[in-house]
């Protein structure tokens, strides 16, 4: 019952900081504002930052099942790695989302619903994926080469192709077989077209969401399985990064196009990650190198990005 403290009071906070975003920090029908965005940005970010020290409690006290005999310390570093490679693989979604939000005519107000459902899935999902995923490298030797391989192939595929290029449609089959359309009715998820009984704009692009985020999971897992394979830490990272994802969405909406040079820095991560992967068994790189390489990349592509950004202000003048 002890081992099982750990996974409770992760599961509690996690649907107490949901309950807060849906029912306290946001109105029902109300546009997201800028000033709202950023503060439910800082809110989830230090949420996730601040779990690090249960994290750091977990581990110190003996009250989780250490299969990799980490020291409390170790187990706070790849929390805080692991936690920023979903962060920041994120920021490839985000362009997704803003893409399939256009393509249906999502209206402003029905978005954060719409995310919200979406995270949920995403965080039941993405528990299976990393259960599967975990298992795959505990039982089958060599499995980190070929997720190493897969991540470096998808870091090299991204720089040949932009993301607004990515699959952002519904798939034809479902869409026919669901009766999907991109019709909308307020915030319903079924209306009446032609007196036949169809599912609207609003639940096809949850759906196409939920499949996208499948993807993105492809690449994120197997990015965070590089930093550790212990299990909690795994899905404790991706929990928080995930429930970070709709405010940051918001506080990005208007400024994707301009951060385009974070592009970079996720393939650069990527690129990292995959590398660690494939040598996993012949190098062994300290915990504070992972985590500093990540904050840099990040803060390299934000650097250069609002660079850029001033260069074209001064020339519009």
């Amino acid at each position: 019952m002890e081992n099982l403290m750990p996974w409770i009071i992760l599961l509690v906070y996690a649907l107490v900081l949901l309950f807060l975003d849906f029912f306290v920090l946001h109105k029902k029908g109300e546009a997201s504002s800028m000033k709202r965005a950023v503060f439910e940005t800082i809110f989830f970010i230090s949420n996730g930052l601040l779990f690090s020290i249960l994290v750091y409690w977990f581990y110190n006290s003996g009250h989780i099942a250490n299969t990799n005999n980490l020291t409390p310390t170790k187990a706070v570093f790849n929390y805080l790695t692991g936690y920023m490679v979903e962060l920041s693989l994120s920021v490839d979604n985000l362009f997704v989302i803003a893409a399939i939000f256009t393509s249906f005519k999502i209206p402003n107000k029905h978005q954060h619903n719409l995310l919200f459902l979406g995270i949920l899935g995403a965080i039941v999902f993405r528990g299976v994926l990393i259960h599967l995923g975990l298992t795959l490298m505990n039982n089958i030797h060599g499995m980190s080469i070929v997720f190493g391989l897969f991540l470096l192939f998808t870091a090299i595929k991204m720089l040949k192709s932009d993301v607004e290029h990515k699959e952002t449609g519904k798939p034809k089959g479902i869409a026919k077989l669901l009766r999907l359309s991109k019709v909308l009715d307020g915030d319903k998820f079924m209306t009446k077209v032609d007196g036949k009984r169809v599912f609207t704009g609003l639940f096809g692009a949850l759906i196409t969401i939920e499949f996208t985020d499948l993807l993105f999971a492809l690449d994120s897992i197997p990015a965070i399985l590089s930093i550790t394979t212990d299990e909690y830490i795994v899905y404790s990272s991706n929990i928080f990064a995930i429930m970070g994802l709709r405010s940051l969405y918001f506080f990005l909406a208007n400024m994707l196009e301009k951060f385009a040079y974070l592009k970079y820095s996720v393939f650069a991560i990527l690129l990292f990650v995959s590398l660690k992967l494939i040598t996993a068994e012949y190098l062994e790189l300290p915990e504070w190198f992972s985590l500093a390489f990540i904050g840099l990349s990040l803060g390299v592509g934000i650097y250069i990005s609002m660079l850029n950004i001033k260069s074209k202000t001064k020339s519009d003048i």
